[in-house]
């Protein structure tokens, strides 16, 4: 059995003071306490995700999510969360590139109900063929509805086609749709035999817990699942981009022209010297809200957009995206918002940033994680994530330290690297011209089961 330890006990500030331990299986167990109510968040995480599909099925690991809750030999199909429900809790599951996750939330007297339940179809779920292809028409229709048939999906599922030549991130999470009509009930029991297996997956439990209550019931339910080999994560390397990248789609459900800007960008598990909390610090203040400088420069000074912002998601185990996003305002076309943004940007890499802005978007990011500590939910989300792409308990209990310490220099240089446009990809979202509109076959940036 591994070492317990409190994680994060040298960080100069910590988020959410978990626990954690190892089981005899290869399993980590970590514990959140959060005593205000006699409830738990209940989520069994795995290292594996839509980049680790095979070739030629794309979406292969979200179509297992469904299928996930076909059966075991203890579990009738469809039982899994009607069994949930009737004690009062809900659960449900999730597919990215990086990870797959299955939660419950339910009362502290049922969690080990819940436990057993998800051990059980850690290792022996049962996949009837009619299921299997009935399921596949049911996420075929999910990509249709959610998709192909929402331009906003669509155009970002080409960013991503435009931006990862090469890495698998360019695949949708969904899948393409021909390669969907392609899945097979053995192409899953093979992905599932060879990924869901305890030593490849992260048990994260908050809420009314201790970690003495939590091991016993782990080791008499996932403790009991046996090890198998897993493979490690090979992902194709991308090459360095050579020329800007630009994409325009046109489609008929578009009346609100919109524009999107993305730049590759190392994540927390690529980069080096404090460079991914500086990018969570540019992008709070370049477009994190109305108080950021896209937003008083462009929608409040020169009325340009209706709405402007930059988002970093850091949580990634290969390099990330730097996106920033608008829409023009009235008869604004794209073109001059295009070129307003482009003047901010420059702006900020000529002149840098000052002393009193990087300081008030440091205490807002860190005042935001305090807040974060009252959610079950955002408690687990933030340790899974981080866990299934490289970083580890004492990366995430460090981080308001980390993001303190992120100073004026290293800002402006994470700037300066980052926005070539030479190394950009812009998106334009526009009305249909002449009617016409694109073939569909696009896809969703996430999904989740219903």
């Amino acid at each position: 059995m591994g070492l317990n330890h409190r994680a994060g006990a040298g960080a100069p500030a910590g988020m959410f003071h978990p626990s954690t331990f190892t089981l005899d299986n290869g399993m980590q167990v970590v514990a959140i306490e959060n005593h205000r109510a006699p409830v738990v968040s209940h989520w069994v995480w795995y290292r594996v995700g839509t980049a680790d599909s095979p070739p030629g099925k794309s979406g292969l690991p979200h179509f297992l999510e469904h299928l996930m809750f076909k059966g075991t030999e203890a579990i009738a199909p469809g039982e899994f969360s009607k069994i949930v429900a009737r004690h009062g809790g809900n659960d449900n599951a999730m597919t990215s590139s990086d990870f797959t996750a299955y939660f419950q939330n339910i009362a502290k007297d049922r969690l080990a109900m819940v436990m057993e339940m998800e051990a059980d179809r850690m290792a022996n779920l049962r996949l009837d063929p009619a299921h299997v292809l009935a399921e596949r028409d049911v996420i075929l229709e999910e990509r249709s509805s959610r998709v192909d048939n929402q331009p906003g999906a669509m155009l970002h599922e080409q960013l991503d086609a435009a931006q990862f030549l090469n890495h698998p991130y360019r695949l949708p999470i969904i899948g393409w749709y021909h390669e969907i009509a392609s899945y097979t009930r053995e192409d899953a029991l093979a992905f599932y035999d060879l990924w869901y297996a305890p030593n490849n997956a992260i048990l994260v439990v908050a809420g009314d817990i201790t970690l003495d209550e939590l091991r016993p019931l782990a080791e008499r339910t996932y403790g009991r699942v046996a090890p198998r080999p897993t493979p490690e994560r090979q992902r194709l390397v991308e090459p360095p981009q050579l020329a800007e990248r630009r994409i325009e789609l046109a489609h008929e459900r578009v009346e609100q022209p919109s524009l999107v800007r993305s730049y590759l960008a190392p994540s927390h598990a690529t980069a080096a010297n404090g460079r991914a909390h500086a990018l969570e610090v540019l992008a709070e203040l370049f477009g994190g809200g109305g108080t950021s400088r896209l937003y008083r420069a462009i929608v409040v000074d020169q009325a340009l957009a209706s709405g402007i912002g930059a988002y970093y998601r850091g949580t990634s185990l290969d390099q990330t995206a730097f996106r920033i996003y608008g829409s023009p305002r009235g008869e604004v076309d794209l073109d001059r918002l295009e070129q307003a943004l482009d003047a901010e940007i420059g702006k900020l890499v000529a002149d840098g940033v000052n002393e009193a802005e990087v300081e008030r978007v440091k205490s807002r990011l860190i005042a935001e994680s305090v807040y974060a500590r009252d959610s079950l939910t955002t408690a687990v989300r933030v340790f899974g994530s981080a866990l299934t792409t490289g970083s580890t308990i004492e990366d995430v209990e460090g981080w308001p330290a980390s993001i303190a310490a992120v100073t004026k220099g290293q800002v402006e240089e994470a700037a300066r690297e980052l926005f070539d446009r030479g190394r950009s990809v812009t998106g334009r979202l526009t009305p249909a011209r002449n009617g016409s509109r694109p073939a569909p076959d696009a896809a969703a940036a996430d999904a989740s089961t219903g």
